[in-house]
C-alpha cells in the first residue's frame, strides 16, 4: 500500500535500498549499475527504483536534505515496506586535516546537533551507530576497490548555513566529516530493529574553502556507489 511520500506497492521495493539524498542521484544510480529497472516512486519528486545488479535485487531512492526528510524515509522504508538495509550514499564535508576532495568516509557513528532522539522519550543521550555487518562488508569492499577511505565518527547537522561556525570545534574531537542524514537514519534503524550505513564522498573541506560543483557531485562519484552496491550485494 502506498504511504503519503511513496507511490510503491509492498514488494515492489527490495529489503536492500541505497539512499542518495539527491533523487538525480538515485536515477544515475539505477541506469547506470542495475539491470531491469523499474520506477517504483516518483512522489514530490523522490524518485524510486528498483533493478538487479550482479543477480541481486536492490532498490535506490532518494532521501533528501536533512534529518526530517532521511526520517520519514527511512521510517516508511523499514516500517511499511518491510526493508532490512539501507545504505545511505551521500556527500560529505571533510573535517578532519588528513581527508581530502573525493576521498570516502564510512561512518561508524553519526554525533548530531539535531533533537530528533527526544522522541525516544532516552533517559540519557543516545549515540547513533552503524549497524556492524554492514560496515563490515563496506569495509571489505572498499579495501577491495583500493581506493582512499576513512572509517570513523561523522555528523549529522541540522545546520548547512551555521551562524556559530561550530565546524572547526568537532575537529578536536576526530570526527571525520560533516553531513545531514545519517543520525536520523542509523535511529530509525536502531528502533525497527533493521540495519543502516552511511558512505560518503567528500564533496567539500569546509575549514580549506575547497569544494566541487554541483554536477559532479551528481554524477561522478562512482567509487562510492560502487562500494554501496558491492556491499547489498554480499549481504
Amino acid at each position: 500500500m502506498a504511504t503519503p511520500h511513496n507511490s510503491a506497492n509492498k514488494g515492489e521495493i527490495a529489503k536492500t535500498v541505497l539512499m542518495p539524498g539527491d533523487p538525480l542521484r538515485a536515477e544515475f544510480i539505477a541506469k547506470t549499475f542495475l539491470e531491469n529497472v523499474v520506477c517504483y516512486n516518483k512522489v514530490r519528486g523522490m524518485l524510486g527504483f528498483t533493478g538487479k545488479y550482479k543477480g541481486k535485487e536492490i532498490s535506490v531512492q532518494g532521501s533528501g536534505m536533512g534529518i526530517p526528510s532521511m526520517g520519514i524515509y527511512s521510517w516508511e522504508l523499514f516500517h511499511e515496506y518491510d526493508v532490512d538495509n539501507i545504505i545511505r550514499i551521500g556527500t560529505i564535508g571533510a573535517i578532519a586535516d588528513n581527508v581530502n576532495l573525493r576521498d570516502v568516509i564510512i561512518g561508524m557513528g553519526a554525533c548530531t546537533n539535531s533533537n530528533y532522539a527526544a522522541q525516544f522519550d532516552l533517559p540519557g543521550t543516545y549515540a547513533p551507530t552503524a549497524s556492524f555487518e554492514l560496515l563490515r562488508r563496506a569495509v571489505e569492499a572498499a579495501e577491495n576497490h583500493g581506493k582512499p577511505y576513512h572509517v570513523g565518527n561523522i555528523l549529522s547537522s541540522d545546520t548547512f548555513y551555521d551562524d556559530s561556525n561550530s565546524t572547526a570545534k568537532w575537529q578536536k574531537m576526530n570526527v571525520l566529516g560533516v553531513e545531514m542524514e545519517s543520525a536520523a537514519l542509523y535511529m530509525n534503524a536502531a528502533r525497527a530493529g533493521k540495519n543502516a550505513l552511511c558512505i560518503a564522498t567528500v564533496s567539500d573541506c569546509p575549514l580549506k574553502n575547497l569544494s566541487l560543483p554541483a554536477e559532479e557531485r551528481q554524477t561522478s562519484f562512482t567509487d562510492m556507489m560502487e562500494i554501496a552496491l558491492e556491499t547489498a550485494v554480499n549481504i
